[in-house]
């Protein structure tokens, strides 16, 4: 008796039984169910995918004939992938219609490979690159790719040790050069040139062409918390000093909401939004009310920065030296906690902010910097947002990436590993694929195959 190989195809339902869609066709049952004839090729990609036995039994129960949506067909098309398959980054479902007939559809779902099967894991990982160089050896581990300017411009097209042979010279050949190397399981995050925009038209006509680049379902568009920074001050962020001559949660209320509202206008002409510089928790309840698709958690400054500002005011209790709180104070005007006019404001109001801003982010030293991420998966645990998912972003260093693993394994998150992605630089990410014994076992085997002891 001879055995079909599983090669990872499926998982058995309950028990060892199986079922697809042809078998639904050939089943017993009165009436017998059909295929609607004109869509028989549409219907091809489907008919062998493993389905459940409920979902099974509620089609032979209910559906008279099979066929797809409008929606599929647009997707099939797109990709043109082979028949009897369908492309990653789609779940399939059966929506019933008119006539009891049961319509195959391809919902958008990055947790999904092709043939509507799982991705290995639930946590999802993501690169931060626009070079298509590095993100070629990662592309098939990837379910998002996020692309900012500073990222498009200053570390590749604009970076010779990067852009070889200054072979790409636009934003849009780049794009379209990651969308190949990609293909249609991954999302590409796209930031927009100018959020300071003030006509509406201009950033859907930039976030359309986008759309068309990439298609529908790849594209994401990146809207960047604003703050206090607008069209008419955003100048000095640019010249002099490069400072910008106003705290950072003394803006405008017009302001303070710019990007908030820029989502919101994104989502409602039908675009995925990716809702990006969130650095404190408290930050992310409102942005949620934006629908974004993508929120992020920045970590690697945070971390660094709470760092800094506990020594600092330690420094300054275990000696009463006025002088500490003087490079307190410089390095919260440094790092934008405070504005370039508060260089001379009273230092017990500079240490009462560094301890509010400690005592916020439970900071400690040993600490792994990650109660932001904690904090925001508790609460998208508790949006109507099911399928918005948490970007962990801005990693460096030998620790935070092993922090982020145990947070993973923590029971609390157990299940909320669906709405997470991990993004850094494809080098970053790679470098944890390894540890010592790699090579102690590899020197080990290679002298073995070469007949030595």
């Amino acid at each position: 008796m001879t055995h079909e190989p599983n090669l990872g195809r499926t998982r058995p339902i309950g028990g060892h039984l199986r079922a697809t869609v042809r078998s639904l066709l050939g089943a017993r049952s009165t009436p017998e169910v059909t295929v609607v004839p004109e869509e028989q090729g549409y219907v091809d990609h489907v008919l062998d995918l493993p389905i459940s036995l409920e979902l099974y039994r509620e089609l032979a129960q209910l559906a008279r004939r099979v066929g797809v949506t409008k929606g599929f067909k647009a997707v099939i098309d797109t990709f043109k992938v082979p028949r009897g398959e369908t492309p990653a980054g789609f779940r399939l479902e059966f929506v019933l219609a008119e006539d009891a007939v049961a319509r195959a559809d391809l919902v958008r779902d990055i947790g999904y490979d092709k043939n509507g099967q799982k991705r290995a894991t639930e946590v999802l990982f993501s690169a931060d690159s626009a070079n298509p160089y590095e993100v070629a050896p990662i592309a098939g581990m990837l379910a998002n790719l996020t692309c900012n300017p500073g990222i498009v411009y200053d570390l590749f097209i604009n970076n010779p040790k990067a852009n070889l042979g200054k072979k790409f010279k636009t934003r849009d050949e780049v794009m379209l050069e990651l969308g190949q190397i990609l293909g249609p399981g991954v999302d590409i995050s796209v930031e927009l040139n100018n959020p300071f925009e003030q006509s509406e038209a201009k950033i859907l006509e930039e976030a359309s062409k986008f759309r068309e680049m990439l298609t529908p379902y790849r594209v994401v568009i990146k809207v960047p918390h604003t703050g206090p920074v607008n069209a008419e001050n955003v100048g000095q962020l640019l010249s002099g000093d490069k400072r910008l001559h106003r705290r950072f949660d003394a803006g405008s209320t017009s302001d303070m909401l710019r990007g908030h509202n820029l989502a919101l206008l994104l989502r409602e002409h039908g675009f995925r939004v990716n809702f990006t510089l969130m650095f404190e928790p408290y930050q992310s309840a409102m942005a949620l009310q934006a629908k974004p698709y993508f929120i992020n958690s920045f970590v690697r400054h945070r971390l660094a920065q709470s760092a800094a500002i506990y020594e600092l005011v330690e420094a300054y209790r275990s000696s009463r030296d006025s002088q500490q709180l003087v490079k307190l104070r410089d390095f919260l005007v440094d790092k934008d906690y405070l504005s370039p006019d508060d260089r001379n404001i009273d230092l017990a109001a500079v240490l009462e902010f560094a301890e509010r801003v400690l005592r916020y982010r439970k900071y400690r030293p040993g600490a792994d910097g990650l109660d932001a991420v904690r904090h925001n998966l508790r609460l998208l645990r508790n949006t109507n947002l099911p399928d918005t998912r948490l970007i962990i972003c801005s990693m460096e260093g030998e620790t935070m990436y092993p922090d982020i693993d145990l947070l993973l394994g923590e029971p609390e998150f157990a299940d909320m590993a669906d709405r997470l992605i991990i993004t850094a630089e494809p080098g970053y990410l790679a470098k944890f694929t390894s540890c010592n014994q790699v090579v102690s076992y590899q020197r080990r085997f290679m002298n073995a195959a070469q007949g030595q002891r």
